[in-house]
């Protein structure tokens, strides 16, 4: 049987468990996408090349923006202002940390790892190894509460990388043309701005500090929406993930020549 919760900390029971499904494949499966993702853009990052594709105006989204002036020519829509660092500071370097910093504070992404690396629990009604909990009161876990500023720098990259897109629907001409790129990368910001709206913040933002919702129909409105897109948060932050994961890959592998880019025109 399991014993009252403590006063001070969190309910104690005298087994590890007494759920009797497979409780563990939702953390497992976690853990391995996660650090899959992560093995990859650690690769990536430190790749530093076949991320242009000039023909197209192809852009890989991990060196969206691409700021540095180690920054291959014509992948530099917004200026070099940052120096070349050698190959320990590649150009992603720059502007990662804001986009990871959005991600990993997000709270859908706590969530998730803090069960599946942390095992801080690792389920429901799992016990958990850790004998003592804090929560998010101490450092470093108390700088959760700076998603809602990462959530405007998240704002900034969802609108380069729909420039990048925008950009992207060119023909080998010069002129207008679609291909497989272009459409994916459509797709991907499309899922990144749903997944960036969907923030908690976003939703805070919107509808916060408003006693009465009536005298403000059009804000009304807005949190609706984004309330809706708030309960598919998690759907949202996994297709979004791999969606970024994808069109860079599949940006890199035009930018090396190991896959040419279907023509749906010009």
């Amino acid at each position: 049987m399991s014993a009252p919760p403590s006063a001070t900390g969190r309910a104690r029971i005298s087994v590890r468990t007494l759920r009797t499904d497979r409780w563990w494949v939702p953390p497992l499966v976690t853990f391995l996408a996660l650090l899959a993702f992560v093995i990859y853009g650690v690769i990536r990052t430190f790749m530093n090349q076949w991320y242009w594709v000039p023909e197209y105006h192809y852009l890989a989204p991990f060196y969206s923006p691409c700021l540095s002036t180690a920054c291959v020519p014509g992948a530099s829509h917004w200026g070099q202002p940052a120096p070349d660092l050698g190959p320990f500071v590649p150009p992603p370097i720059f502007v990662l940390p804001f986009v990871l910093g959005f991600r990993l504070t997000c709270y859908y992404y706590r969530k998730a790892y803090y069960r599946s690396f942390w095992a801080s629990p690792p389920a429901c009604a799992v016990a958990e190894p850790h004998r003592r909990y804090s929560g998010e009161t101490r450092f470093p876990l108390i700088m959760q509460n700076v998603h809602r500023y990462f959530f405007y720098a998240a704002l900034i990259v969802a609108a380069v990388l729909t420039y990048d897109t925008v950009i992207a629907f060119r023909g080998a001409d010069g002129g207008f043309g679609i291909g497989l790129g272009s459409l994916l990368m459509v797709v991907n910001v499309v899922l990144l701005w749903s997944y960036t709206l969907s923030c908690h913040s976003c939703r805070h933002l919107i509808g916060g500090r408003i006693n009465h919702f009536s005298k403000h129909p059009v804000r009304y409105w807005f949190w609706t929406k984004v309330t809706w897109l708030n309960g598919k948060h998690m759907l949202l932050a996994w297709s979004s993930l791999v969606s970024v994961a994808l069109v860079d890959l599949y940006v890199m592998l035009v930018a090396s020549g190991a896959l040419s880019d279907p023509r749906l025109f010009n």
